[in-house]
């Protein structure tokens, strides 16, 4: 990208702290941003926090992605075979409908590359 370089750097560590934070006071025991990317990026990287007992349900695959476990414990699930991972643990997320389940108090990167463009 031309002109594009300016840096940037974030504290995924403060970060997962707010999330954490965050997932506590939702209903739904989650909560997550953007860290990077977006409609004009290729690259897209989300961090989620579960509260302990909170799942994202079982969904399509968004193509290219790995979890990286930040804090606590995690289980990667699809309808055959389940992932868990703890911190520092990088997870090559299946290209099948799967699941990811909080086994306590949990943040995670999630990392997906798109297409993007009219081919789309």
């Amino acid at each position: 990208m031309e002109g594009d370089t300016a840096m940037e750097k974030i504290s995924l560590t403060a970060l997962a702290r707010q999330h954490m934070a965050a997932a506590r006071n939702a209903s739904s025991g989650r909560s997550a941003s953007t860290v990077y990317g977006g409609h004009e990026h290729t690259l897209r990287q989300t961090m989620i926090a579960l509260t302990a007992g909170s799942s994202l349900d079982d969904h399509e695959s968004p193509g290219e992605a790995t979890l990286q476990v930040i804090q606590g414990r995690v289980e990667v699930t699809d309808s055959t075979s389940k992932w868990e991972g703890s911190p520092g643990d990088h997870i090559v997320i299946p290209r099948t409908r799967h699941g990811l389940h909080a086994l306590e108090d949990s943040v995670v990167l999630l990392t997906v590359v798109k297409p993007v463009g009219p081919h789309v």
